[in-house]
């Protein structure tokens, strides 16, 4: 339709700039009857016949633009995930995700699962331990990983996250300050009573999910496995598939081969691979590696999220508060490149963080995995990036 639209704009153009050429050539004709200046009928009629109207520069401009801009690509059976934008089996579409909480002392080493997380977060887990960090793994199609973990306790700042993305929250325990969390409707969970993998350490880094065990536990506790009515659709904003964004592009753009986050427990790093256009996570001074998959874990984009924070209690309990931002600084990461950002979180913890780019817009998110990392803003000063 637009097509036709199209072309019959075009040719109502062509109609009016023959008419437009027509009434001139008759008026110069007309004024043979009189003296006229001959070099001016010389300049004018060529000006005539050349002349683009306006109606068809914008005619023009606009079939240019359709030509750019190619139809979605659809594969049957498959939709495009709220998390990464990658194609994802159909069959999980209205399928809830959910956030493990994943101890990330050295001890747990290696983990198992973590590389196929759609998003992970890592933030300091104590001020304890020189600020010992722990993951939260976001996770859609679980169904397919035969081991998960090891799982370990969660903290008020991962429910105040997790319900971003109407996720079931899977933790064993916590300090007592997650109570409160458990009353607001849209925070479900399971705690504890997984799985115990003898690995030859310590209890607490023994447990894990296995196959079937998120479904059973979820059925008999009565927790849906579907998205609900807290769920706020997708996440992120994408760019297009066929137009990703390039940050190089932008004036407040600057290289962004490798990081290193201001955890010194684990000296958490990031290195930008440019055959994969993937930046890949390592840890404790060596190489990631998950021992369920022998994968890397790897990221297209990377966000970097200062926020202020507060101990509890001699034990080194915190909480992280990503509700005021105000004063507070980010950084986004993709392709080897960074810009500095924004971000903003409603006082209700089920709507989700919005991150926004210098002119106020939100930051259009490129198709794959995404790792966020929470810093304290007293070390902030202290990321390297280059």
């Amino acid at each position: 339709m637009k097509k036709k639209i199209l072309s019959l704009l075009i040719c109502i153009s062509l109609v009016l700039s023959f008419s437009a050429c027509s009434k001139k050539e008759e008026a110069v004709g007309n004024a043979g009857e009189v003296e006229t200046n001959p070099v001016e009928e010389e300049v004018s009629e060529p000006e005539a016949v050349n002349e683009d109207t306006e109606d068809t520069k914008e005619a023009s401009l606009e079939q240019e633009e359709q030509i750019e801009e190619e139809p979605e690509e659809v594969r049957e059976g498959y939709y495009r995930s709220e998390l990464t934008n990658e194609w994802t089996n159909e069959k999980i579409k209205n399928q809830r995700p959910i956030a493990v909480m994943i101890d990330n002392e050295k001890t747990a080493l290696p983990h198992f699962g973590t590389s196929r997380a759609d998003i992970v977060y890592e933030m300091m887990n104590s001020t304890l331990n020189d600020r010992v960090t722990r993951f939260m793994c976001i996770i859609k199609d679980y169904n397919s990983l035969s081991q998960i973990g090891s799982i370990r306790s969660v903290r008020t700042t991962n429910l105040q996250i997790s319900p971003e993305y109407n996720s079931i929250v899977i933790h064993d325990g916590g300090p007592l300050y997650i109570n409160a969390y458990f009353e607001a409707p849209y925070v479900e969970h399971l705690s504890g009573g997984f799985a115990r993998i003898k690995n030859g350490k310590p209890t607490e880094f023994t447990e894990y999910i296995t196959e079937g065990e998120v479904v059973s536990r979820c059925k008999k506790e009565g927790i849906g496995l579907e998205y609900n009515e807290y769920y706020q659709g997708s996440h992120w904003q994408f760019a297009k598939p066929n137009k990703q964004t390039d940050l190089s592009e932008r004036d407040d753009s600057f290289d962004a081969l490798n990081i290193e986050l201001p955890y010194s427990h684990n000296k958490p790093k990031l290195e930008y691979i440019p055959e994969t256009g993937v930046y890949r996570y390592s840890e404790y001074g060596q190489e990631y590696i998950d021992a369920l998959t022998d994968e890397h874990m790897e990221f297209k984009n990377v966000i970097i999220q200062e926020s202020t924070f507060t101990q509890f209690d001699e034990h080194g309990y915190m909480n992280f508060w990503i509700h005021d931002n105000e004063n507070m600084h980010g950084y986004y990461l993709t392709g080897g490149k960074a810009i500095p950002i924004t971000w903003a979180k409603d006082k209700y913890d089920m709507f989700p963080t919005q991150f926004y780019v210098a002119d106020g817009t939100m930051i259009q998110m490129n198709i794959g995995k995404t790792y966020i990392c929470i810093v304290p803003d007293d070390s902030w000063d202290k990321i390297v990036i280059n």
